[in-house]
């Protein structure tokens, strides 16, 4: 187990009231109740509404699930310690449980995840926050709960330049791949079965995996994030040998994953992300992970924030349907 970390940045915000009924006209989209509110406002005494907070009060630990490799949103750095744009979004609500619970000493195991073991661990309550790469959809939210959005990716293709791909049409009879237990493998099944366009599709175990696929001449393209697919690239001296097409066939809007049927401990969460956004310092976390070099071999995105992003720092959804995004 792992004491949380204490990095330095401007300590949080206590919620105010008026910042929790600012969070309330948001949160008829959100869905968030104003029961639920209230309670996020309250100190700790008492019995807890949320299971989720009682089970974190009870043990002294909040478990957060990370991902191994996935830049720059949850991943070791040279120091084997998670990291990443997610990683510091998911200790902001570390900071907030402490607070609530007036726990000083809450520790935090980490518990590292991948795409076919992530959404199992949360709906099974072995991890109570997952902090990496993983987009809200209807049909995840049977099993679990999902943030408000916390990035917006959009799908694409990436293969070796003199290939020649531009969309889904120019694979029509090729190997593609894309990673277990994603999105993007759903979609090309989805594709492939209604265009009649005879693909071969392999699985990677993980992205890297799915990308030395496309390197060894096994696929022609690898489908997926085009945020994940420039982090790939950016760590490869043979970059300019390959190229991510222009299409984009799906919108992806991640989320940090939560416990099912819990609105209160949904509600501390989506309350510490939105006054985030309201404050404006997503602005600078976005800099830092998206915009600037970051460790431990100082690649740098350089992906200025879409405006997609921005109207949902303006007015914060956990819309799981893409369209809500166009």
């Amino acid at each position: 187990m792992l004491k949380y970390p204490h990095p330095s940045r401007p300590a949080p915000l206590r919620p105010t009231v008026a910042q929790a009924l600012w969070t309330l006209g948001s949160g008829l989209m959100l869905g968030l109740s104003l029961q639920s509110l209230v309670w996020a406002q309250s100190t700790h005494g008492g019995s807890l509404d949320s299971l989720t907070l009682k089970k974190i009060r009870d043990t002294g630990v909040i478990v957060l699930g990370h991902r191994l490799s996935s830049v720059p949103f949850s991943y070791l750095d040279a120091k084997l310690k998670p990291v990443g744009y997610s990683m510091d979004l998911c200790y902001r609500v570390v900071e907030q449980v402490r607070k609530r619970l007036e726990l000083p000493d809450l520790e935090i195991k980490l518990i590292a995840v991948t795409s076919a073991t992530r959404l199992p661990l949360v709906a099974n309550g072995t991890v109570d926050l997952e902090c990496g790469v993983t987009t809200n959809t209807a049909e995840r939210q049977r099993n679990q709960a999902f943030s408000v959005t916390t990035f917006l990716a959009e799908s694409r293709l990436l293969s070796r330049r003199e290939e020649g791909v531009r969309n889904l049409e120019d694979l029509r009879g090729k190997p593609v791949v894309s990673t277990i237990a994603t999105t993007s493998i759903q979609y090309l099944h989805h594709v492939n079965q209604q265009r009649k366009l005879d693909m071969k599709i392999l699985v990677g175990l993980d992205d890297n995996d799915a990308f030395r696929q496309v390197q060894t001449g096994r696929a022609v393209a690898f489908a997926m994030d085009d945020v994940l697919l420039r982090s790939l690239l950016a760590a490869t001296p043979q970059a300019s040998d390959y190229t991510i097409s222009d299409e984009a066939y799906s919108m992806e809007p991640y989320a940090l994953g939560l416990p099912r049927d819990d609105a209160p401990f949904k509600a501390l969460v989506d309350g510490v992300l939105s006054d985030l956004y309201r404050r404006g310092e997503i602005f600078t976390l976005y800099q830092r992970w998206f915009q600037s070099p970051v460790p431990p071999k100082g690649l740098n995105l350089q992906l200025p924030m879409s405006d997609a992003f921005k109207r949902v720092i303006a007015k914060p959804t956990d819309s799981p349907d893409p369209a809500h995004y166009r």
